[in-house]
């Protein structure tokens, strides 16, 4: 988190779009956003990665995009390897993916798989870097909001 945020702030990104942009500087990557293709129901976003870039994948219509976008981000951020494409495009139907969420419900209380690991990371992630960016605006420029929070701990 905080090397994202100082690659922000030394981008003077101001918007979760920024911050993306910068990231993608930082990393030598380009990470393209897609708001256009059609994803299976119940699919918010997703990150895939290319050889030569990574692309974000928002679903049309998102109550939230900047929850989605900062969470997508968090799985390119801690390098998250995420499933083949050829396997995050099958089409699922409802009665799949109803099953799917009931059983992860169910798994709540017994062991964590690498995979609720990495949307627990991206989740945080998200969270953090959504309060962040809610905290400098209208605070100055990022650099001396987070020199500021930096000296006041």
């Amino acid at each position: 988190m905080d090397a994202v945020c100082d690659a922000a702030a030394r981008a003077e990104a101001v918007s979760l779009g920024d911050v993306v942009d910068a990231v993608a500087r930082e990393r030598q990557r380009p990470i393209e956003l897609d708001f256009t293709t059609p994803m299976a129901p119940g699919v918010c976003g997703q990150r895939r990665a290319y050889p030569d870039r990574d692309v974000i994948v928002l679903a049309p219509g998102l109550p939230d995009v900047d929850r989605t976008l900062a969470h997508e981000l968090g799985h390119i951020v801690f390098r998250h390897e995420g499933a083949e494409i050829v396997a995050a495009t099958l089409e699922a139907g409802d009665d799949l993916i109803a099953y799917m969420l009931s059983q992860r419900s169910r798994m709540r209380g017994g062991e964590q798989t690498s995979g609720d690991v990495a949307e627990w990371e991206a989740e945080t992630f998200a969270s953090m870097l959504l309060l962040q960016l809610r905290t400098m605006k209208g605070r100055g420029t990022p650099v001396s909001v987070l020199r500021y929070d930096e000296a006041i701990g």
